[in-house]
């Protein structure tokens, strides 16, 4: 019985294993290195400013942000943009107040209270948790083993997608359709975003393809994750604090349990 259940249970792993990967076989996720990544990692100011400039520039006019307030741009952890700049960056933006003609509703310009906009494309998803929702699904068979030794996830997998585009098209129920070497399935209906050189950084670094769909994919990943280094400074506290009480309960266990020890040495044997 038990060998019965064993095959059974081999077989399906074998058969859902099988499947994994021949769904995965054409997506391919490079293994970028990130300032973010690891225990000790924390987010680079500058790149995250970049990758603002990339999204504001490119990516805005397709996508958008709708979880993410803009007031945040001047965190320490995140941009760390002076507020005025905040202030002048929400003007950028349009928002709908409903409060405005007397209650009917009209378009003002957005304040750093306001949250970024959302999408006006419904086919166009919104980028605020993209980095998130795509994190740990990688590596053989998608069980995140990739994440979790190189520390890849969804800011590889946005970066990979940005680069991974061939240059070839078919067309596909009237539809144009990208092959790219990180999708799954090997095409996507998004024409290629970036080509290199599509924005000017201000701090003199050069915006090739693959600085720019780094400096992008470090912004997401801020957004959707605003709060990692904060998360990983009490993670790290917690640890610590764990093993100091742990070496705190072992003394103790050795002080009390050492005189019953002691004494059972000491009576002779019957």
């Amino acid at each position: 019985m038990i060998r019965r259940l064993a095959l059974t249970t081999a077989a399906i792993l074998g058969l859902g294993l099988g499947a994994a990967h021949a769904a995965g076989e054409a997506a391919h996720t490079e293994d970028f290195d990130f300032s973010f990544e690891g225990p000790f990692g924390s987010f680079d100011q500058m790149q995250l400013q970049r990758g603002l400039q990339v999204y504001t520039e490119i990516c805005s006019a397709c996508h958008g942000l709708r979880y993410v307030p803009i007031r945040t741009l001047s965190d320490e952890g995140g941009p760390g943009l002076p507020e005025d700049q905040v202030r002048a960056y929400a003007e950028f933006y349009e928002v709908w107040d409903p409060a405005l003609l007397d209650g009917d509703g009209d378009f003002r310009p957005a304040t750093p209270n306001d949250n970024f906009p959302q999408s006006s494309l419904s086919n166009a998803p919104d980028l605020s948790l993209m980095a998130k929702a795509r994190a740990g699904f990688h590596g053989p068979y998608g069980l995140g083993i990739n994440q979790f030794f190189k520390g890849m996830g969804g800011a590889e997998y946005i970066a990979s997608l940005l680069t991974g585009y061939t240059g070839e098209e078919k067309e596909e129920a009237g539809a144009i359709l990208y092959e790219n070497t990180a999708f799954p399935g090997g095409y996507i209906s998004m024409a290629p975003p970036l080509y290199g050189d599509d924005v000017v950084y201000e701090d003199g670094t050069e915006a090739t393809l693959e600085q720019a769909a780094q400096d992008v994919s470090a912004f997401l990943m801020w957004t959707a994750e605003p709060q990692m280094m904060a998360r990983k400074q009490a993670g790290f506290t917690g640890v610590l604090m764990l093993a100091i009480l742990s070496a705190l309960l072992y003394l103790t266990n050795k002080r009390i349990w050492a005189p019953v020890k002691k004494s059972a040495k000491a009576q002779p044997a019957e």
